[in-house]
């Protein structure tokens, strides 16, 4: 699976599984940007992943900034020449009981993920229309297709980019451009490690029954979902050379969800 110089925009590339995507897009032969709301972090990381400076390009975004968006967008397009692939991947998690949960919390939430999609996928159409093709990827969840406790404003985003995929897949296609969400499982990332202890006070258990008994009950395997596995089908997405493959889901679980 190659990308052939592709322009691609990763959002939340610094680290996680934003990271590793990048990773991989690069070593596929495409040109990345990594886009991540802790410029210094992007620029470290787009010095890692790409020593030449060549094919990597750092940039500061704050997805749920609609000027933020629009502006770096639009520099990734001056400095590539292109965007072809929008994976949208930056997140955040807040846990907790639905009773007790701020509606600024919830806002914050909400604005990352669906906010965030929307204001990149926007601003990247402009781009993939006039060239006649291109790719957007959401990062979806098992949280997409399933409900936890303690998790509503997450349930809701994740379940809300499955319909926007679906939009952007019967809009785009008069464009060539096709949308797919991928939806992992529990991937062992500091986002993950951040809710580990979080759960286990609000649940009442300890975090080593939080991580068997809760995060990986349901699994095949008992195993987390690994970057690595998310990133391989974000290429497999990337690559895919029609209009064949279009608002799907892809659940990348160890079998936590089989559809």
């Amino acid at each position: 699976m190659k990308l052939d110089n592709k322009v691609a925009i990763v959002t939340g590339a610094a680290s996680g599984i934003g990271k590793e995507i990048a990773r991989v897009f690069l070593a596929a032969g495409g040109r990345v940007a990594i886009a991540d709301l802790n410029l210094e972090r992007a620029q470290e990381t787009a010095q890692e992943l790409d020593p030449s400076g060549q094919r990597a390009l750092a940039v500061a975004m704050d997805v749920s900034n609609e000027v933020q968006v629009e502006r770096g967008v639009g520099l990734v397009a001056q400095h590539f020449g292109a965007i072809d692939i929008l994976v949208s991947n930056a997140g955040v998690q807040i846990v907790g009981p639905l009773e007790t949960f701020k509606f600024s919390d919830w806002k914050t939430l909400l604005a990352i993920h669906l906010d965030g999609a929307f204001l990149t996928t926007r601003a990247c159409l402009n781009h993939m229309y006039a060239a006649g093709s291109g790719t957007v990827i959401y990062m979806g969840s098992v949280h997409s297709k399933e409900a936890s406790v303690l998790k509503a404003p997450y349930v809701t985003a994740k379940h809300g980019l499955e319909g926007l995929a679906k939009v952007v897949a019967k809009e785009g296609a008069a464009h060539g451009v096709r949308a797919n969400v991928i939806c992992p499982g529990f991937v062992r990332t500091p986002l993950v490690d951040k809710q580990i202890p979080e759960q286990a006070r609000d649940l009442g258990i300890s975090e080593e029954d939080v991580v068997k008994k809760v995060m990986l009950k349901e699994t095949v395997d008992g195993e987390f979902t690994t970057v690595e596995d998310v990133a391989g089908c974000a290429l497999f997405l990337a690559s895919f050379p029609s209009n064949a493959l279009t608002g799907q889901s892809i659940v990348v679980s160890h079998g936590w969800f089989m559809q």
